[in-house]
């Protein structure tokens, strides 16, 4: 659970202060599909560093899980981003010199697993986004829809509960944009995982079941509250 209350966030520029959200509430329930849609200045990218624990708000209250991320250290937060949250973005960040495999158990090494045991788990994740015999590829020699695949399952390796889109069809053509989008669909409904896709089109927002809607650091419109299966 995602419990955001009047969150704002504002940046100094020079001599100015120039406020990006101007106080956003919002809760986000396990296991839910969502969307946050807005055009480029809308803020949706701020929210989302907000909510993955990449930045910290101005003002306001964020609690994940009923805990209090702003009273929390710097080391609570690094843990968090590495076993709660996956990320996916839009220009993949996979490192050049790492072959598929090796990217996606980069995470494991973080936490000090095992190489054996991280490579397992990878190798598994690889199979499960369709890039198993792709494995032993560096990103050069990769599609950017395979490249989008292996960074999901680089999200993915850690068992997060919640993952994170920021526009992550946005480098990819139509087709494999859906493809892309088909997979993450597919992540929520068959393993729980919560997925919250930052986008600016219509025709991927429209795929998730609530629709969140900003405009000038405000939340102007939200399709309704996730109401978890009995």
């Amino acid at each position: 659970m995602l419990e955001l209350v009047d969150i704002r966030k504002s940046y100094r520029v020079g001599p100015s202060e120039v406020a990006v959200l101007h106080g956003i509430s919002t809760t986000i329930a396990s296991g839910e599909l969502v969307s946050i849609m807005g055009t480029s200045g809308s803020g949706k990218s701020t929210l989302m560093n907000i909510l993955g624990l990449l930045d910290r708000p101005s003002a306001g209250q964020y609690r994940v899980d009923g805990e209090d991320m702003l009273a929390a250290s710097a080391d609570k937060l690094a843990m968090l981003r590495n076993r709660k949250f996956g990320f996916v973005f839009q220009s993949f960040n996979l490192l050049p010199r790492l072959s598929a495999l090796e990217n996606v158990a980069l995470p494991l090494a973080y936490r000090n697993e095992p190489e054996r045991a991280a490579r397992e788990r990878a190798m598994a994740m690889l199979e499960r986004v369709g890039m198993a015999e792709r494995a032993h590829h560096r990103p050069t020699e990769l599609s950017g829809g395979q490249r989008q695949r292996v960074a999901i399952a680089r999200a993915l390796v850690g068992r997060p509960s919640i993952l994170l889109g920021d526009e992550p069809t946005g480098a990819l053509d139509t087709r494999v944009g859906q493809e892309i989008m088909d997979l993450m669909v597919a992540l929520n409904a068959e393993e729980g995982v919560t997925v919250i896709i930052i986008t600016h089109a219509p025709e991927i927002a429209r795929q998730c079941r609530r629709r969140v809607v900003m405009k000038d650091g405000l939340l102007v419109q939200d399709s309704g509250e996730f109401e978890a299966a009995a």
